[in-house]
């Protein structure tokens, strides 16, 4: 029998954060994923760094939480991103007045915006169609996800937490009505507190402590090309719907993203529509893909946590959750974290701490917003990860 402090189940962004969070305040931390880190939403994304302006106009807490989590991780985790700016492209086709409305909404939250013209614009990414109207600069920015999952992990285990890959957790010990550690295959390891930070799985991890999470799961494809077709994010300027972007990764485009709703994160159907839709979406836009080669496309499933919204999964909040189940379920020594995205998981995986260490008794406050990450290129070799492009083409 081992014993720890705190069991964070799942090894994605957020996981790999909290272990991060709570190793620098000084709390025993073991850290479980039952694959490889980065092996479910995390790693099968399209690489953006969010300003926050794709939310600005329907969701002002998630483009608040994006601007500022933008900021701070261009600070403490540069060799993970690429400085690329994005644009908001407006077409003849799409909505009269969502370029007004959206530099409007950005005001509003504090994202930094400048207005070009069609020709500007053109001339910041030559690529642009030619009836480019008109476009709105926006901190947009690509960052490998895999170089920021393992620089996290890195800086966690470097203050103590201690990581185990391929190690799926079978079961939840549930003593009278507290969770008090995990079984590992035959072992168990007792805890203070575990974390359920399993993303799409949340739900199931949750269910064996008998605790309901209303979770959603949502597929997305992503395509990406030989080449690369932009230096900039470039969004379409309409509402939030499936291929609306595209981001640069190294040499490569990736075109992002559907969205279907699916019963089971492990095991789900992929659609050639799929990626004929992609193109079909953004080669108005950056009419140059009508003759790109496809590399290869990839799915990612989005961890959304239901009750945040209703109807199709597009129209969801993307702000996280922190569920504390003793006073939600009544079922203590478990919280989990629930929702979000990659752009604001260390603010995440801080309010998870928060919550945890209050728990605990933790007095230390966090200062993963200001402490830099190790060097990435280091930290991927150590938990032998590739970048975002060569793990989705493998």
């Amino acid at each position: 029998m081992h014993e720890t402090g705190v069991v964070v189940v799942g090894g994605g962004v957020t996981g790999v954060g909290v272990a991060r969070d709570l190793a620098r305040r000084g709390v025993d931390v073991t850290l479980l994923e039952r694959g490889e880190l980065a092996a479910g939403a995390s790693g099968s994304m399209h690489g953006l760094l969010h300003s926050g302006a794709r939310y600005a106009v329907e969701d002002a807490q998630s483009a608040r939480s994006c601007i500022t989590e933008n900021r701070v991780l261009r600070e403490i985790a540069a060799d993970c991103i690429e400085d690329t700016g994005g644009l908001f492209v407006s077409l003849p086709s799409d909505p009269d007045d969502y370029l007004d409305r959206l530099d409007a909404a950005c005001a509003d939250v504090g994202i930094e915006t400048e207005r070009l013209t069609g020709a500007e614009a053109r001339e910041r990414e030559p690529g642009l169609a030619p009836a480019t109207e008109a476009a709105l600069a926006v901190p947009d920015g690509a960052i490998d996800p895999m170089a920021l999952v393992a620089a996290t992990a890195a800086d966690a285990e470097a203050h103590g937490a201690v990581i185990h890959q391929q190690t799926p957790v079978a079961d939840l010990v549930v003593e009278d009505t507290s969770v008090v550690g995990v079984e590992v295959g035959e072992k168990t390891i007792r805890a203070d507190h575990v974390v359920n930070a399993a993303g799409a799985w949340a739900d199931r991890v949750a269910a064996l402590a008998g605790v309901d999470i209303e979770m959603r799961a949502s597929r997305g494809a992503m395509s990406v090309t030989t080449g690369r077709h932009a230096d900039t994010v470039v969004n379409r300027c309409r509402p939030k719907s499936s291929g609306d972007i595209v981001v640069p990764s190294d040499g490569h485009s990736i075109l992002g993203t559907t969205d279907v709703t699916v019963e089971d994160p492990d095991s789900f159907a992929t659609e050639e529509w799929e990626t004929e839709l992609l193109f079909e979406e953004l080669t108005p836009v950056l009419p140059a893909l009508a003759d790109a080669e496809l590399s290869h496309t990839y799915w990612g499933v989005r961890p959304l946590y239901e009750p945040q919204a209703t109807g199709d999964s597009v129209g969801f909040s993307r702000d996280y959750s922190v569920l504390d189940h003793a006073e939600r379920d009544g079922v203590a020594g478990l919280t989990s974290a629930v929702g979000g995205k990659l752009t604001t998981h260390r603010a995440m995986a801080e309010s998870v701490s928060d919550a945890v260490c209050g728990r605990l008794g933790v007095d230390a406050e966090s200062d993963t917003a200001d402490a830099p990450l190790p060097d990435a290129a280091t930290a991927m070799k150590k938990y032998d990860l590739d970048s975002l492009v060569t793990r989705t083409r493998a």
